[in-house]
């Protein structure tokens, strides 16, 4: 029997879903704006949880790439030379703006990927998309970051501020406050240019590289999705995350340098941020512009594969099935 896009059936509008009668009495799954909200918890979770907890590795490798010449001996030494100088709390120096920042765009991210897909889905048609599905993963995710980035880009700039500069603010609030009294709203969006050139082609890579993941994975398998095992499912997200991951980190580090770089201080009076990105991009070079690359693979790697694990199981719980997680199926 062909296989034909069947909304009920998965509702995120999972590609070529085998047709299903659904029983009378099951309850109806969530569909509209409620579906999108489900999804935009469960993807806020997913990026609070696992940025929260690898905030000591985001201090680590925001110091190296500002402060090279200080920490030069790989990410191991790094955390001794923060620890022994600064005491261990130094470790969580930013946790705040990164755990409300990150929810917010984990947000933005996860529910606007879903919406975004479902949005190209609907106008392309169900064939032609997944024939095309590779390029709706990239359209579809890069969207969804640039919306994501607009809530991100205050709460990163107060981050960084914060890392390089341990005696700026207490926190969350009063670093927040102190960038907007001194420097006024537009410091916040300094970094806006890095912070898209990082976070876009990051995101692209992390959503199209773990869908085919998921799918060459399955195909290698011979499984469909549905009919693994609770623990498979989970060994599949978590593989298929860090591979997303991996990739995902070396396609955005340069950018993610300069965001670092730019946020240190503020520039010289009339300097554009475009001429500073460029006198930076100069400065370092290509060496420079991957320094700490150990720590972020390690870091992005991480959290990829647990974002994508804990997503899939948050939108169990609310009941928001298909979507990011299921692989296209062949005709």
């Amino acid at each position: 029997m062909p296989y034909q896009f069947n909304p009920l059936f998965n509702p995120s509008a999972k590609f070529y879903a085998p047709a299903a009668t659904e029983a009378k009495d099951a309850k109806a799954p969530p569909t509209g704006a409620d579906l999108y909200a489900r999804f935009a918890v469960a993807g806020a979770l997913g990026c609070a949880i696992t940025h929260g907890a690898l905030t000591p590795v985001d201090v680590v490798k925001t110091r190296i790439q500002l402060s090279p010449e200080i920490y030069n001996k790989g990410m191991i030494n790094a955390f001794r030379q923060i620890i022994s100088s600064e005491g261990v709390g130094a470790l969580l120096t930013g946790l705040g703006p990164t755990v409300v920042g990150y929810a917010i765009q984990g947000a933005f991210k996860f529910g606007g990927y879903e919406f975004w897909k479902k949005q190209a889905i609907d106008y392309f048609g169900v064939e032609k998309a997944s024939q095309n599905r590779q390029a709706i993963y990239l359209g579809a995710s890069g969207i969804a970051e640039f919306f994501a980035d607009i809530a991100l880009c205050p709460l990163e700039a107060t981050r960084i501020r914060l890392v390089s500069q341990p005696t700026f603010a207490s926190g969350l609030a009063s670093g927040f406050l102190r960038i907007l009294r001194e420097e006024g709203p537009g410091a916040f969006y300094a970094g806006f240019g890095p912070i898209l050139f990082k976070q876009i082609p990051y995101t692209m890579a992390k959503f199209a590289v773990y869908e085919i993941s998921v799918e060459k994975i399955l195909q290698l398998t011979k499984k469909k999705k549905e009919d693994l095992t609770n623990g498979q499912t989970t060994g599949l997200n978590l593989v298929s995350g860090l591979i997303a991951g991996m990739a995902a980190a070396v396609i955005s580090q340069p950018a993610d340098t300069l965001l670092s770089k730019i946020n240190k201080t503020k520039g010289e009076p009339g300097q554009s941020t475009t001429s500073r990105l460029i006198s930076m991009s100069k400065q370092l070079g290509l060496k420079g512009l991957y320094t700490g690359m150990t720590a972020r693979l390690v870091m992005i790697g991480t959290l990829t594969a647990g974002q994508f694990l804990i997503y899939g199981d948050i939108k169990r719980l609310l009941n928001a099935t298909g979507g990011v997680e299921i692989a296209a199926v062949p005709k």
